[in-house]
């Protein structure tokens, strides 16, 4: 028990690291927070400062869930609680990291949405299924604007995506772990997503094509 209680541990302090904050504050001088959307995310930071630090924040973020769901799926250890089932590793280990993202211990329990940490756990857990549900969020966002509606479309494309593919390759063998866990995906992010649902509804939810770049004050 006391091993996986530190696999938790060191994936929540990784997915933990405020990429965005850190950024804003290093390059910028300030904090990303007081910003657009106040939310410390990759989405907030290309509204505020352009495609280029978005983009790094976003390669960090999916790396932060990416890394402790792989480590954890290939861990030789049979003395760690549910060793006999590396999904179920890779999910705890991915999910803590995500969780760390979303409540950052580092910046007062308060992060992202947790999509792009979210997004490199699922790279680990469906390397198959992914491309498919990263084609839903491209021709949502194209065709809506909207990051935080095409991410709820996808992750819910995920489910639908496994079922397919076990119909196409009855040989794909994917777990009951993984397809129970693929239905509470959506959830979570309809969870972390309920204010931008209540702005869809209104009309006022930020489309990406209103995004724009930050302009630094400098005295001279």
């Amino acid at each position: 028990m006391i091993e996986l209680l530190i696999l938790i541990l060191i994936a929540y302090v990784i997915g933990s690291v405020p990429t965005s904050i850190i950024v804003s504050r290093t390059m910028y001088k300030t904090d990303i927070r007081e910003h657009g959307s106040g939310n410390a995310g990759a989405t907030n930071i290309f509204r505020t400062f352009g495609w280029k630090p978005a983009l790094f924040v976003t390669m960090i973020d999916v790396f932060k869930g990416w890394l402790p769901a792989y480590v954890a799926g290939h861990l030789n250890s049979e003395a760690i609680l549910f060793a006999n089932n590396p999904d179920a590793l890779m999910i705890i280990a991915g999910f803590a990291a995500v969780l760390g993202h979303t409540y950052t211990v580092f910046a007062g329990f308060k992060g992202g949405k947790g999509v792009g940490t979210l997004a490199g756990m699922l790279i680990a857990l469906f390397p198959i299924a992914l491309p498919i549900c990263l084609l839903v969020f491209i021709i949502t966002l194209i065709t809506t604007g909207m990051v935080s509606l095409g991410s709820m479309l996808a992750a819910s494309a995920l489910p639908i995506t496994l079922f397919i593919i076990e119909g196409i390759n009855p040989e794909a063998q994917i777990s009951l772990t993984l397809r129970v866990f693929s239905l509470l995906i959506p959830l979570f992010l309809i969870f972390t997503h309920r204010s931008n649902i209540k702005r869809i509804m209104d009309g006022s939810e930020n489309r990406f094509e209103k995004a724009r770049i930050f302009k630094k004050k400098t005295e001279e």
